[in-house]
């Protein structure tokens, strides 16, 4: 594993805990914080896979 796919691993939960974190205080709604996940774990996967 390189240092760029554990760095993608370290920062995909980070992006996802943010969101929440946001939509729990109410600063994003549902479909943002849904979308925000959702873009974050398929770019995540894209480029993981594509190292």
């Amino acid at each position: 594993m390189t240092d760029a796919q554990i760095g993608l691993l370290v920062a995909t939960p980070v992006i996802i805990g943010f969101a929440l974190t946001l939509h729990r205080m109410g600063v994003l709604q549902g479909a943002g914080t849904l979308s925000a996940v959702a873009a974050s774990v398929a770019i995540a996967a894209v480029l993981f896979f594509g190292q």
